[in-house]
């Protein structure tokens, strides 16, 4: 079986590594003091990372006050369902809100649109 993680969880995970990202082009430029261009580059490019950081943190918070907040089934812990189907943030089981998905095997091609996922069945 395929390691899934809820969406949310995805998303944050991205926003976190952009600091990092961040944090590592910035200490890069400190090895090129005696050229102060290309350590402004690495400066502000380290700085751009973590501006982006912020702003999917920022995207992610909105996204997040708009998802169905239901309680897991399995684990019995609040968390977000994001889409057709989605992953516990907790114990990492299945769910969805949809009907026809019930009882089905997991499968994140079920939030795509179009011939990869389900649309309409």
């Amino acid at each position: 079986m395929a390691k899934y993680s809820s969406k949310i969880n995805k998303i944050r995970t991205f926003a976190l590594s952009l600091i990092f990202i961040g944090f590592v082009v910035m200490y890069l430029g400190i090895f090129f003091k005696s050229h102060p261009v290309v350590m402004t580059i690495f400066m502000l490019l380290g700085l751009l990372s973590i501006i982006a950081s912020t702003v999917v943190y920022f995207w992610i918070g909105m996204l997040s006050a708009k998802t169905i907040q239901v309680v897991c089934p399995n684990c019995q812990k609040p968390t977000k369902i994001l889409g057709r189907v989605d992953i516990c943030m907790h114990c990492n089981d299945p769910l969805t809100l949809d009907k026809k998905l019930e009882g089905m095997e997991f499968d994140e091609k079920y939030n795509k649109k179009g011939r990869h996922g389900f649309t309409d069945m």
